[in-house]
């Protein structure tokens, strides 16, 4: 099979999570993505993420883990993390690299401060330890339009707050067609996981993080701000900061050598 991928599903509790696995690699990277997992799990995604992420594929077997499919409310990033946890046991996966985007990297946090065990490298992306008033007002917005209803006035919201102004403009003539075909059955997931992102505070344990981390944001990020990552990268103990002046939130789609970054601190001796 192409990039040896594979689509699959684990059992937890009642429900299930979707998971995605790709590339031949000896070692074992995890991707944990973002709030939109809320509208859109990563089932059927392993041919794509395969081809975005085919630089890894040499070296790792990536894994990328969806939450839970049913959220119970009030489900935390700490609860979270501990689903991650029990996923890579039922994997068998004993230990691994953990990269996470976002709300990712929340949960990631979480599983670096309370599974130290099992994880290798943290890579943490255009996250946050905690809420500040731009990610307040990013998610509130979304929330709203999602309330609503308005699938196309929240697709924009976020193609404005995630991509650069000049992505913006050259896609945003497809957001009412998008928003048609890609509006939800239910918010219940995204409401869920955007109230985990509101109530997420890691900052005061992240000390605790022993694994060696890479810290990775976006001066120009409308999501949740700059300031975040740099806040991470000096509460975690030798943590190595990268930020990029030009770019945003969607720095991990947008930056041409962002791979390269992530693939030359994972192999690294």
């Amino acid at each position: 099979m192409l990039y040896n991928g594979k689509n699959g599903t684990l059992p937890v509790k009642d429900t299930t999570v979707d998971y995605i696995r790709f590339g031949t690699g000896a070692k074992t990277l995890i991707m944990l993505p973002g709030l939109g997992d809320g509208l859109r799990t990563v089932k059927g995604t392993a041919l794509p993420m395969a081809l975005m992420y085919r630089t890894f594929g040499k070296d790792f077997t990536v894994y990328a883990f969806s939450r839970r499919n049913a959220l119970p409310q009030g489900f935390t990033t700490r609860d979270m993390a501990r689903d991650v946890a029990q996923a890579m046991e039922q994997l068998g996966i004993a230990k691994a690299d953990i990269f996470g985007v976002s709300m990712g990297g929340m949960i990631a946090q979480y599983l670096a401060i309370d599974y130290p065990e099992k994880v290798g490298k943290l890579i943490l992306t255009v996250t946050s330890a905690r809420p500040n008033p731009i990610l307040r007002e990013s998610i509130g917005e979304w929330v709203e339009y999602a309330q609503c209803g308005n699938h196309s006035a929240f697709m924009d919201s976020n193609l404005r707050r995630i991509y650069s102004d000049a992505y913006y403009r050259k896609n945003k003539w497809a957001i009412p067609l998008v928003g048609r075909l890609t509006k939800p059955k239910t918010y219940d997931r995204f409401f869920i996981q955007a109230d985990a992102c509101l109530t997420h505070d890691a900052f005061a344990q992240l000390q605790q993080i022993k694994a060696p981390t890479l810290v990775v944001g976006g001066e120009r990020d409308r999501a949740l701000g700059g300031e975040p990552s740099k806040e991470i990268a000096a509460q975690i103990p030798n943590a190595r900061l990268k930020m990029y002046a030009q770019w945003g939130h969607g720095l991990y789609e947008e930056a041409g050598d962002f791979n390269r970054l992530l693939l030359d601190f994972l192999t690294e001796k």
